[in-house]
């Protein structure tokens, strides 16, 4: 049977739009990545998630322990509801949010926020001493040329041993970790055609060689001045490189689980579609052609790739006028003559939880049965922006 068939046949009681997680495609890219990891742990990056329960899935697996949440807000949202060990993978800037965890004792207690800069300190005050973690600046920088994001102004050993000096003499916070986030290497896919290709290939080898080198000396710095739990880094794109750097404790991924299409662009591993949704077809303007209600999901970033894949059936492609639309989008090719009013196209999103941000429920599949339905973040009220 296909997996066509198999999600037609599962989802056949229920009305499109509708998004699913098949349970089988998430486990086997769960295994992949812990096998890639080679014994480190992974924290589990919940914006790649947005689901409670298959959060709680994910970490009942083995190999898997923490959660890198991506808003303090979401965090104690998380730790109301028993999840512990949060790391808050960006700064905040959010005045009540910041109070409520200062004056909880479990929540200090389970939740580091990111610093890279004293002038976040004066926001970070409260009862309990917050525990923070060093975000460092993983970016491939050589002159005026810069590959990576534009994150952490914290790039060098003595800058980190500076900051984590400052940290100390702040009564208010507590240095446990550091983290280093190389997107030019986890967040970009290296299978690229032509010169650019070449190009983008020849700048990871040398990033992942000068960030190897330049981490090692950032965490011995910062290993003088303090003792640190944890030193966190990568993500799915480069969980193997990553984890064989002697300092790392551990990496970070989330868009594995799913399977996003953004990552069918990588060369070092190959995962299964695990999150997709349907959507009905609604018209047949021509011949070749079908509408389907809705599908408009770009996903957030620049470039090309933005837009969600048509998956299933295959050989369906958009209109080059119209592209994915808020409220229709027409299907172009052959594929098109054999779907009905009332049929299904299943579409990949480009990026894993931004697809939670458009369903209130995720069905799960296990081969051609429904099995269990979670709610995503907006299905539970929330909106983590």
């Amino acid at each position: 049977m296909s997996d066509r068939q198999r999600y037609d046949r599962a989802t056949s009681h229920l009305d499109p739009p509708l998004a699913i997680v098949d349970l089988d495609a998430m486990a086997a890219n769960a295994r992949s990545m812990t096998e890639r990891a080679d014994g480190k742990p992974i924290r589990v990056a919940s914006k790649s998630i947005r689901s409670r329960e298959v959060l709680r899935r994910v970490l009942d697996m083995p190999g898997y322990q923490g959660i890198m949440a991506f808003t303090l807000p979401e965090a104690l949202w998380l730790v109301s509801h028993g999840f512990r060990n949060i790391l808050v993978a960006y700064p905040t800037a959010d005045r009540a949010a910041v109070a409520e965890l200062a004056d909880d004792e479990t929540a200090s207690r389970e939740i580091t926020l990111m610093v890279d800069s004293p002038e976040q300190f004066p926001l970070l005050t409260g009862r309990y001493p917050i525990r923070v973690c060093l975000d460092i600046c993983a970016a491939y920088v050589v002159g005026p040329f810069r590959a990576g994001a534009l994150r952490s102004p914290v790039h060098t050993p003595e800058q980190a041993a500076d900051t984590a000096r400052l940290i100390g003499k702040n009564p208010s916070l507590h240095l446990v970790g550091l983290m280093a986030y190389e997107s030019q290497i986890a967040g970009v896919g290296d299978r690229v055609p032509g010169p650019y290709g070449v190009a983008l290939r020849f700048v990871q080898r040398r990033s992942r060689r000068e960030l190897a080198a330049r981490r090692e000396l950032i965490v011995k710095a910062v290993g003088e001045v303090t003792d640190l739990e944890f030193v966190n880094g990568g993500g799915t794109g480069s969980i193997e490189t990553t984890a064989r750097e002697n300092v790392i404790t551990e990496v970070a991924a989330g868009s594995g689980f799913y399977h996003p299409a953004l990552f069918d662009r990588y060369s070092n591993f190959t995962g299964r579609p695990a999150a997709i949704y349907a959507l009905p077809v609604v018209r047949r303007p021509a011949r070749g052609v079908v509408t389907v209600l809705g599908g408009g999901y770009p996903a957030s970033g620049a470039g090309p790739g933005r837009a969600p894949v048509p998956h299933l059936p295959e050989g369906l492609r958009y209109n080059g006028d119209e592209g994915g639309g808020e409220v229709q989008t027409p299907l172009h090719g052959r594929a098109a003559d054999d779907l009905k009013v009332g049929d299904r196209v299943w579409f990949r999103h480009a990026k894993a939880g931004e697809l939670c941000e458009r369903f209130s429920t995720l069905h799960l599949v296990e081969g051609d049965r429904v099995t269990g339905a979670a709610p995503t973040y907006r299905g539970e009220g929330q909106t983590f922006l």
